[in-house]
C-alpha cells in the first residue's frame, strides 16, 4: 500500500513518490512533498524544456537550468514556457 502525502504542487492527496527523484536537499523536499502525479507533469514539462531549448544533459548549464525550473515548476508555479512554445493536441 503507497503512502499519501499532501501534495504542495496538486493541493491534494495523493501518492508518495517510492524514493527521492533526485539526490540532495531538493530531491527530499520533492520526495516530502510532491506526489507521484505533479511529478509526472513535471517530466513532461522537462522534456519539452529539454526538447524546445535543445539542452544537452551532459551540459552543467543545462542542468543548472532545469534543476531551477523543477523547483519553480514543482513549489512556485513560475516555471517558463520557451517563447513561441504551442502544447501539441491531446486529440488523437
Amino acid at each position: 500500500m503507497s503512502k499519501q502525502i499532501y501534495c504542495q504542487k496538486l493541493k491534494q492527496y495523493g501518492e508518495q513518490l517510492t524514493k527521492a527523484p533526485l539526490a540532495g536537499e531538493l530531491g527530499q523536499k520533492i520526495y516530502q512533498n510532491i506526489c507521484t502525479a505533479a511529478w509526472q507533469l513535471w517530466l513532461e514539462q522537462q522534456t519539452m524544456l529539454i526538447n524546445e531549448n535543445r539542452l544537452s544533459l551532459v551540459d552543467q548549464q543545462s542542468k543548472i537550468f532545469l534543476k531551477e525550473e523543477c523547483e519553480k515548476f514543482l513549489f512556485s508555479n513560475t516555471s517558463t514556457t520557451p517563447e513561441g512554445f504551442i502544447a501539441p493536441s491531446k486529440e488523437n
